[in-house]
């Protein structure tokens, strides 16, 4: 019988060895964590969005994102304002230096996206998408408590 690929444990693997690579380089050039990363490029797609928008977008908790958009704003990256329509709400907008950033860094990306998938073939890149995707969209359906056998 064919051992079985720990595809968990190699993601979790994966996830924590990309990141903590790519938060070095990222605070050691440009000062920022891939998470203040990820709320630039969400930003600069669209701008004074909702603090729960960004969150739901980055797959983090409000108290978690709240946390990094204070210290982006220390860094004059974003600001917060109160929604027009609704005083409840915390809406983030991008600031020039953070738009410059997320300009200067959509090259870095690209780099490391292309590092990731430059040893496979289109065909095998096409797969390794589709993977990530199935992950991401049935994430609670794979890990319920039912018997897959």
């Amino acid at each position: 019988m064919k051992k079985q690929l720990k595809i968990f444990h190699l993601l979790q693997l994966a996830h924590g060895a990309l990141f903590k690579a790519a938060d070095r380089k990222l605070k050691s050039e440009l000062h920022i964590s891939t998470t203040q990363l990820g709320v630039l490029f969400s930003l600069a797609k669209q701008d004074n969005a909702p603090i729960t928008a960004i969150a739901d977008q980055l797959n983090m908790s409000y108290s978690s994102i709240s946390g990094v958009i204070d210290r982006m704003s220390k860094a004059e990256l974003v600001t917060r304002q109160q929604g027009k329509t609704d005083a409840r709400v915390q809406n983030v907008i991008l600031l020039a230096k953070g738009r410059e950033l997320a300009k200067r860094s959509a090259s870095k990306v690209r780099n490391i996206n292309h590092a990731l998938l430059e040893k496979f073939t289109l065909d095998e890149q096409q797969t390794i998408a589709r993977f990530l995707i199935h992950v991401t969209q049935n994430a609670e359906n794979i890990v319920s408590e039912k018997e897959p056998f």
